[in-house]
């Protein structure tokens, strides 16, 4: 029996996948194939996926238009929320406040002046009964943008959603969970990394058994790229950190096909256009190639790395603000180009304030642009044959396996081991903290140009953007909203709930997922279930290299 070919097996999928109505044309009437290329080359939906990982691409579905929102209290964001949903955003993704980030409730002394600054500010299951009123979680996918204190959240998530009559088994979004880039990257950790380690595994295990929508990890290396990283670095850390999580799952007794489907991954859209797009196809092909030969998948789902882009916020500048939206449109267009299942594009007034709720749309509205105007979505992977691409997505590759190779040696032939050792010793952070002074050399010496801070800087003198002011009153009610949950609480529950969680956390065999759902139904804070654990897994002071 002959093999099918590449292509063959592309028009199998292709003819059964359920191509949305209409003609797929150009503006000007010149019908469009669903794919450009010959018998020999490689094709959407079929390994290694460089081309896209599904055969029809955006001719069956666009991509999630995911717009990012959070500020105040949890009442102010429902609010945004409502509104990105009859602006036509298809789902929801959550930025929290920095003390909700750093597991500190509202009221306690780290947090004053911060809370509902930069996310919306979460304490206790009220507040996530208020951040998601009105909305229904069984039919909108939620994302949630949290690491260390993420099975806290995914806790109260789930509590508050089966309260409201929406069972866990119904939920749909993403987690991102992604502690190893806030070692990398980030910062936002509290515990060690081994400990943090073993919280990521209760999630991968629970929402495995329990909520099978759900991803329960976005490894993300959106911020190692706003760190400073490359695109190169970008791209092999991520992926190292994702078959890290992969040999994690393996401890936890998941095997490669149970855990590979339900990851997904984050990557940035910065504004050098077809290195983002090569970047792109680089990560589905390498993905791909590790999942089947190195880890042994055979489940083609795991096979395909699906993920969800957000334009640059270190690209935004705060002088001439309004040209942000140019920024923002080409970095969409290379996620678009790249292949990208989501999609967030930041609002022009992000490198001032958070979102106004202006800005916030004009950001939505250049996806849709993008998706009803360009008819860039006619056809998968257009630029896929051009040498210039193909040249650069070979190279994003081979930058990648050669980072992978050192991090394989750190870890004696494991990437989990490798990625904890390289945290440990300061190897992560050294690497992007050298390519940042390099890049910000590149600017300060004019090599790299941009508009409005080293170069063309007639219109900055202009009149002030309006911004989204987040005032004092806002934290005032939040502290008030703290105050009124405590009081009417019962503390013995509370209290037994988190000496339950205490006593399960010496054990490491123990989930304590069903420990942590069950304190936040007591309405034990953030603060109080990040504390508890603390008390058992110590808190991460990270030494600086010299």
């Amino acid at each position: 029996m002959t093999e099918e070919s590449a292509q063959e097996r592309w028009r199998r999928l292709y003819d059964a996948a359920r191509v949305r109505p209409g003609e797929f044309a150009t503006m000007s009437g010149i019908p469009l194939a669903p794919v450009y290329g010959t018998d020999d080359v490689e094709y959407p939906g079929v390994y290694p996926y460089t081309r896209g990982v599904h055969a029809s691409m955006y001719r069956t579905k666009l991509w999630t238009m995911r717009m990012f929102a959070g500020f105040g209290t949890a009442t102010d964001t429902n609010e945004r929320f409502q509104e990105i949903i009859r602006s036509g955003g298809t789902g929801l993704s959550t930025a929290f406040d920095m003390p909700t980030l750093l597991g500190l409730d509202s009221d306690d002394a780290m947090a004053i002046g911060e809370v509902g600054r930069c996310g919306v500010a979460i304490d206790t299951l009220a507040d996530v009964r208020d951040l998601f009123a009105g909305i229904d979680l069984a039919n909108i996918t939620t994302s949630m943008t949290i690491n260390s204190p993420a099975a806290v959240m995914l806790a109260m998530f789930v509590a508050q959603a089966e309260e409201s009559g929406v069972d866990r088994a119904l939920l749909g979004g993403t987690l991102q969970n992604d502690i190893l880039k806030e070692y990398q990257a980030q910062k936002e950790f509290v515990f060690p990394p081994r400990q943090s380690m073993r919280l990521v595994r209760d999630t991968l295990t629970f929402t495995a058994a329990e909520m099978p929508k759900w991803n329960s990890i976005s490894v993300s290396g959106y911020h190692i790229r706003e760190a400073g990283s490359t695109a190169a670095e970008e791209l092999a850390f991520t992926l190292a950190n994702g078959f890290a999580y992969v040999e994690l799952a393996a401890q936890g007794g998941l095997s490669v096909d149970e855990v590979a489907p339900r990851l997904s991954f984050f990557f940035n859209a910065h504004i050098d256009f077809f290195e983002e797009i090569a970047k792109y196809r680089a990560a589905r092909r390498i993905w791909a190639k590790w999942m089947k030969d190195h880890y042994g998948a055979r489940d083609e789902r795991s096979w395909q790395l699906r993920f969800h882009t957000q334009t640059a916020g270190v690209s935004l500048t705060a002088q001439q603000p309004e040209i942000n939206i140019a920024r923002t449109a080409i970095e969409a267009l290379a996620g678009v180009l790249g292949g990208t299942q989501s999609l967030h594009t930041n609002s022009m007034d992000e490198a001032l304030a958070l979102p106004s709720e202006k800005a916030a749309r004009i950001a939505l509205r250049t996806q849709q642009i993008i998706a009803h105007e360009t008819n860039v979505t006619n056809v998968a992977d257009p630029l896929g044959g051009s040498w210039f691409v193909e040249a650069l997505t070979d190279e994003m590759e081979r930058e990648a396996e050669a980072l992978f190779a050192d991090i394989s040696k750190m870890g004696e032939g494991s990437m989990l081991e490798g990625c904890v050792r390289g945290i440990e010793e300061n190897w992560f952070q050294g690497r992007i903290a050298d390519s940042a002074y390099e890049l910000e050399r590149s600017f300060n010496s004019g090599d790299r140009i941009v508009v409005g801070v080293n170069g063309f800087l007639e219109g900055n003198d202009d009149d002030e953007l309006a911004t989204l002011r987040i005032t004092n009153e806002d934290e005032r009610k939040q502290l008030a909203r703290l105050e009124q949950v405590r009081h009417d609480r019962d503390d013995k529950q509370v209290h037994q709930a988190l000496d339950r969680l205490r006593q399960e956390a010496q054990d490491p065999d123990i989930n304590l997922m069903p420990a942590l759902i069950d304190a936040a139904k007591t309405y034990a804070t953030v603060g109080e279930m990040m504390s508890t654990l603390a008390d058992v897994f110590g808190r991460y002071v990270e030494v600086p290299s010299l």
